[in-house]
């Protein structure tokens, strides 16, 4: 869910400075990349792609800091701007990183393939989905088969404002069931000073 408008002066506001920032470095140096696939038919008269009709058009975006080069995965590009994204950017701004030690059991079948050079992003994404892929800091440690279950060994580094809540995000992302044996708080990476080298 994104973060609404601010209705009085009708931009984007909000408090920008409160969420256009780095979350692990609190760098304001962002960039925005923008991918489009699209399909447009041909006019048959003039060689050109055709307005409007039979349009299929998909975007995808990502924004990165360019100070640490890490990927943002509280914010997100629509209509033309930045946005927050409404459920992550308070967690991952104003919380701290968090360490958690766990299992997560799922069906075998979730996981496309458990051996060779994509096999830890297929373990993460069967564990956590998008967020193990996109917002988490994952490490598989092993793996273990036992019938038509695999569980998966984890060390996750997530934000949150708490251990609870940091448990509650785990759960939520969680494709199986998932038992957390550690959970750690760490301190916050220094923010990024203007004059740096990188």
């Amino acid at each position: 869910m994104l973060a609404g408008p601010d209705r009085q002066n009708g931009s984007m506001n909000n408090g920008i400075s409160a969420w256009l920032r780095c979350y692990r470095c609190w760098s304001r140096n962002l960039e925005v990349q923008v991918h489009y696939d699209a399909i447009r038919r041909v006019d048959p008269e003039t060689a050109m792609p055709a307005e409007g009709e039979g349009v299929d058009e998909i975007q995808e975006s990502v924004v990165q800091c360019l100070d640490c080069m890490h990927d943002q995965p509280h914010l997100t590009f629509d209509r033309d701007r930045v946005v927050p994204i409404e459920d992550r950017w308070e967690r991952m701004i104003a919380g701290t990183p968090w360490v958690a030690s766990c299992t997560v059991t799922v069906e075998a079948e979730q996981i496309e393939a458990c051996s060779g050079p994509e096999a830890v992003e297929f373990l993460t994404y069967g564990s956590f989905g998008d967020p193990g892929t996109r917002e988490f800091f994952t490490h598989v440690r092993f793996h273990k088969h036992r019938e038509d279950q695999i569980t998966i060994h984890l060390l996750v580094e997530l934000y949150a404002r708490s251990a609870e809540e940091a448990s509650e995000v785990l759960a939520e992302a969680a494709r199986g069931a998932l038992e957390i044996t550690s959970l750690a708080e760490e301190s916050r990476p220094p923010a990024h000073a203007s004059d740096d080298a990188h």
